[in-house]
């Protein structure tokens, strides 16, 4: 990840439970000595890449009391659950869930947490 490229996605705003992953570079070669063409990596039910932007996570509903006026309160901030993946994880997700986007001639992917099955974290836990 190069440092401009960081600059430039502090525009971006993810929304709810979802997180910006800019696909791993794929290999053009199999284990076996295969070259492959440029489509078949694309075509791959599971995919990684790593997380660059992440969302606030699942919204939760506002704790109203019972005894207090609800038009006498002021309007609270939204809460919500945070979501496990951080970014600079490495995330192996399902592609069919992922929604591909151009941002500043880059490829990401926009994919909800619900379709990452697992993330590689360098940190410990």
């Amino acid at each position: 990840m190069r440092i401009s490229e960081k600059n430039t996605l502090e525009k971006i705003i993810i929304v709810g439970d979802r997180v910006l992953i800019k696909p791993k570079t794929a290999r053009d070669q199999t284990k076996s000595g295969l070259y492959l063409p440029p489509g078949v990596q694309a075509k791959e039910k599971v995919q990684e890449g790593y997380i660059m932007k992440v969302g606030p996570g699942y919204p939760i509903p506002a704790d109203y009391g019972f005894d207090e006026e609800p038009w006498g309160q002021e309007e609270e901030e939204v809460r919500y659950i945070p979501l496990q993946a951080k970014e600079g994880d490495l995330a192996i997700y399902l592609q069919r869930d992922a929604i591909e986007i151009n941002y500043l001639g880059e490829k990401y992917f926009i994919v909800p947490q619900s379709a990452v099955l697992m993330l590689v974290r360098e940190e410990d836990l």
